[in-house]
């Protein structure tokens, strides 16, 4: 590599660490103060970087609350980099031969998902009530887990066969987006104090009982 090579990579993994710290340093404010109470000179002074840096790594306040947020989905800024198909735990469920199980692999990983993204998105509906354009955040959000779902997931568990008799793969991946929702995770373990364990054992039992034909059901 031609020093010219190497400080140009050098240049782009220094900048990727810094707005890495600025997603990182926003989450922890949005949560602690709330989306009105986080400014963008806060933000800069808990990442440790100029005001400047922050302004130039994402879209405003807003761009950078939706940064945080898929940084949640994904458990970290550094595996939000990374194209959802190749991450490890979904790579994991692609490469399942059994389709239970890969329902199972699937439910496991919702618990961690929305006790990392619900607090996030509890500051978000917050503020969306006084903020056309986070409303319209909140909206591209949620078009984007489900159609994720519809063309990811679902796609994929038609395209093996093993879905139940009559189910599209829309209908599957609209199915998978209402189970796994962030409204039963917190009613169920926030309101009804299931541990999270019954409740990823509930989401496993309830998506294959919905989507997989009777001869596909573990055996007890």
């Amino acid at each position: 590599m031609s020093r010219r090579q190497y400080d140009a990579t050098r240049r782009r993994e220094q900048a990727a660490g810094t707005r890495r710290r600025i997603i990182d340093a926003a989450a922890r404010l949005f949560v602690e103060r709330g989306y009105a109470g986080t400014t963008i000179p806060a933000i800069a002074a808990e990442a440790g970087v100029a005001v400047e840096t922050v302004y130039r790594s994402a879209s405003g306040k807003a761009g950078l609350l939706a940064d945080a947020v898929h940084a949640a989905v994904a458990g970290g800024t550094e595996r939000a980099e990374v194209p959802v198909r190749e991450r490890p735990a979904i790579r994991r469920i692609d490469e399942e031969p059994d389709p239970a199980r890969q329902l199972q692999l699937y439910a496991a990983t919702q618990p961690g998902i929305w006790s990392r993204v619900g607090p996030l998105l509890r500051v978000l509906d917050a503020a969306a009530n006084g903020d056309a354009s986070l409303v319209d955040l909140r909206d591209r959000l949620a078009a984007e887990r489900r159609h994720g779902l519809r063309d990811g997931f679902g796609r994929m568990l038609a395209g093996r066969g093993v879905l139940r008799e009559g189910m599209t793969a829309e209908r599957a991946g609209d199915i998978v987006y209402a189970v796994c929702g962030r409204a039963n995770y917190e009613a169920l373990v926030g309101d009804c104090g299931w541990s999270e364990a019954e409740y990823e054992a509930w989401l496993a039992e309830t998506l294959v009982a919905a989507l997989l034909p009777p001869t596909m059901h573990p055996t007890t």
